[in-house]
């Protein structure tokens, strides 16, 4: 009689377990892109500062893309010894480092 008892607790304890309501949310995952707002512009619409700022830093390079933000930050596209690179001046012609941005 005691084995019957106890047979019956423990499957009264799993039917219990089983029947309790999961409150477990669900994953979701969140993808946030990120525009820069960067429009195209003629390159040879590019401030002088900008133009020199490259060909100080790049002397072989040459500007295929132009591009800028309201910022008056320009987002440049390059051809750099035959490799692509795309760099970012300001107005004062000072290269920006926005790697953490991309």
């Amino acid at each position: 009689m005691k084995k019957v008892i106890l047979s019956i607790a423990i499957l009264a304890s799993g039917i219990s377990t089983y029947a309790m309501a999961n409150n477990v949310a669900p994953t979701t995952s969140i993808s946030i892109v990120m525009n820069d707002e960067f429009t195209e512009i003629a390159v040879d619409k590019l401030p002088e500062t900008v133009s020199n700022a490259v060909k100080k830093a790049y002397a072989t390079a040459t500007i295929d893309k132009a591009y800028v933000n309201a910022s008056e930050q320009y987002k440049l596209e390059l051809t750099v010894e035959g490799a692509a690179k795309t760099v970012y001046v300001d107005k004062e012609g000072n290269l920006i480092n926005l790697s953490t941005a991309e």
